[in-house]
């Protein structure tokens, strides 16, 4: 193969399609003398370079997972939730076990992503799970038994559901009481085990599509845009229409039937 024979553009498909250069072809377009040439070359390394830092962090964010692994343990389910915080909708708690050593590109702590990356992610996840569940709990069980122990009902519900039984958990943030799993809580852990991060991503998705499912029952609170959070969108129709069934009663700070009133 001879660079110098290629158009700049057949040049720039090539390194497009080329997963990675081999040395001696590197060495190749480095000879070749065409500014385009030297362009996509610099842009072939930068590529590079970032593929490189990528597949680091995915490396580091293993290492909770392999400390498990060299005991023995093989499966590991990650697990965390989406929703503690909104004025409407449910907490939904996810768990995922992936296979050992997986990695998928790009999966990070779900707040740091946008919706379409999540929903690209989600499927990702779910296309090379060994398993993962859901656990969710409504408005009236979170103002029956409080957002804290919601979340742990979800979680539980959400482990109980995997098609495989876990040696571990690895649990964003709190420890999950009631739970007889061995588990590992990990603040952050969105951020530092991929195993949680997949949960993460699984839980937001899972909670955000509820949430649309809302909206179109409720268009007035803007649920496709706020997911049931406290905005002063969300604050000004609770003050014009008063709280839907989907809202919590049981929200600090808010009464939600004053604001109704």
């Amino acid at each position: 193969m001879s660079f110098s024979k290629m158009t700049l553009k057949e040049l720039a498909l090539y390194l497009e399609e080329r997963g990675r250069l081999s040395p001696a072809e590197e060495a190749q377009l480095q000879a070749d003398r065409r500014r385009g040439a030297g362009l996509l070359l610099e842009r072939y390394r930068k590529r590079q370079e970032r593929e490189r830092l990528e597949e680091a962090r995915l490396q580091k964010m293993l290492r909770q997972e392999r400390f498990f692994w060299r005991q023995g343990i093989k499966y590991i389910a990650g697990v965390d939730e989406a929703g503690r915080g909104p004025l409407a909708g449910p907490v939904v708690a996810a768990a995922v076990i992936l296979p050992p050593e997986t990695t998928i590109r790009y999966l990070d702590d779900s707040k740091k992503l946008t919706a379409a990356r999540r929903e690209v992610l989600y499927d990702e996840i779910k296309a090379v799970a060994l398993g993962s569940a859901v656990g969710i709990c409504s408005p009236a069980e979170i103002d029956r038994l409080n957002i804290y122990e919601a979340t742990m009902k979800a979680m539980r519900g959400a482990l109980s559901a995997l098609p495989l039984e876990p040696g571990v958990a690895l649990v964003d943030g709190f420890p999950i009481h009631g739970l007889k799993l061995p588990q590992r809580a990990i603040p952050g852990g969105d951020a530092l085990s991929l195993s949680i991060a997949a949960a993460s991503v699984v839980a937001k998705v899972t909670r955000d599509r509820i949430m649309l499912d809302l909206h179109r029952r409720y268009p007035e609170y803007g649920f496709d845009r706020n997911k049931g959070y406290g905005t002063r969108e969300h604050l000004l129709a609770l003050g014009r229409y008063g709280p839907c069934p989907e809202h919590r009663r049981s929200f600090r700070g808010i009464d939600l039937e004053r604001e109704g009133s």
